[in-house]
């Protein structure tokens, strides 16, 4: 994602699989204080993705854009982002 940030996805809902729309991202795991360090992801070639970390496993959708998610909510905010 040249150019542009790299979303922060998380899974506080602890849902097996999240569609997301883009093949690079970072996983933070849950939201704080409940997270895990913050870890970028590559799918390169491949459609799907399992964190190392919290075992959440992403799976790419083009239909989606990059701040989307299914299900819905799994976008991290950071509460210290302008």
């Amino acid at each position: 994602m040249a150019g542009g940030t790299i979303p922060h996805f998380q899974n506080d809902a602890g849902h097996p699989a999240i569609a997301i729309g883009v093949k690079e991202f970072m996983c933070v795991g849950a939201n704080p204080p409940f997270d895990h360090p913050h870890v970028f992801l590559d799918m390169g070639s491949g459609d799907e993705k399992i964190c190392s970390y919290c075992s959440t496993l992403y799976k790419y959708d083009p239909a989606l854009k990059a701040t989307e998610t299914l299900p819905p909510g799994a976008l991290f905010q950071s509460p210290h982002a302008a």
